[in-house]
């Protein structure tokens, strides 16, 4: 019906189920935003954990107070798509419909559903020209977590720069993977027996299975020790980290900054094959209890991704 679209309902905080898809009214751009019709949006660790209100300690009333305290105020989650402008704001001077575009929402969500609104200078660029929808929302969340965390490290600065990535194979992790690789990385990958493959095709040179080996107790020194799942703590990497080494963790305090540069940046690399689209798996719409109980489960390799239109 023209001016509704189908969305999925936070209805409450909680388990998957809480997720329902409804008929909610199409929004309308303001003047510096744009209208986009999502064709692709991923559910990952960030959208699982907004709707379960899952924090330790302080950090749970943290989120209330940024997403709403008995339930989410914006009730359309989602924070990562690809898509197509067909609206834009009289002011909106960056994008114009017909473009192609892949990036993140923000804090206002809103990407599971047929429609979103986002700021004309957000964070967007153009799709990358040799993706689908699918890969191009596939890109996002892990590849701009990876980068930033991976260039605060400072593995630019690095020659043949030593790192190991625990939790390698979960969006974050091949994203970081393929990264690391491009800035001449030496990488050690901790996954399980699932991921082996995956992390060896996308580059690893040394891989540790964690159900048989304690990666805290490697022989080997790293410049850079990467916790992309956020399960560790520093004094983990203690023994392993060499002299003037980096830890960085995912489950900290640090929350990734989100650019348009980072989003050319993956673009480019993914133009010229130095980067995948890590997909495990594609739902629609309307299996997005589904899909999020698939990412709550932890087994997922790569990304999940909704496939919201043809």
């Amino acid at each position: 019906m023209e001016g509704k679209m189908k969305a999925a309902i936070c209805t409450a905080y909680g388990p998957p189920e809480v997720l329902k898809v409804l008929e909610v009214p199409k929004p309308e751009p303001a003047a510096g935003e744009l209208l986009v019709k999502v064709m692709a949006s991923s559910v990952n660790s960030g959208d699982a954990r907004i709707r379960g209100l899952r924090a330790p300690g302080l950090l749970k009333w943290v989120m209330r107070i940024l997403f709403g305290f008995t339930k989410p105020r914006q009730p359309i989650l989602g924070l990562m798509f690809s898509g197509v402008v067909v609206q834009a704001g009289k002011k909106a001077v960056h994008f114009k419909p017909g473009d192609e575009i892949f990036g993140s929402c923000g804090s206002k969500m809103g990407a599971h559903a047929q429609f979103a609104v986002v700021k004309d200078g957000g964070v967007l660029a153009k799709k990358p020209e040799n993706a689908s929808f699918e890969e191009a929302a596939a890109l996002v969340f892990g590849g701009m977590t990876a980068l930033y965390f991976l260039k605060k490290a400072g593995i630019q600065a690095l020659q043949e720069p030593r790192v190991l990535i625990y939790g390698a194979t979960g969006s974050v992790g091949t994203a970081a993977i393929e990264i690391a690789k491009y800035h001449g990385a030496q990488v050690t990958s901790v996954c399980s027996e699932r991921g082996v493959d995956l992390a060896k095709s996308l580059g690893s040179d040394n891989i540790v299975l964690y159900t048989r080996e304690d990666f805290r107790l490697l022989d080997e020194k790293f410049d850079i020790v990467f916790d992309a799942v956020g399960k560790t703590v520093k004094k983990d990497s203690t023994r392993i980290l060499k002299k003037g080494g980096k830890y960085l963790s995912v489950g900290g305090m640090d929350v990734a900054s989100e650019k348009a540069e980072q989003l050319r940046f993956l673009k480019t690399l993914f133009e010229e094959g130095k980067i995948k689209a890590n997909i495990d798996k594609v739902y629609g719409l309307e299996d997005i209890v589904e899909a999020h109980r698939y990412v709550d489960s932890e087994r997922k390799k790569g990304n999940v991704i909704l496939k919201i239109a043809d």
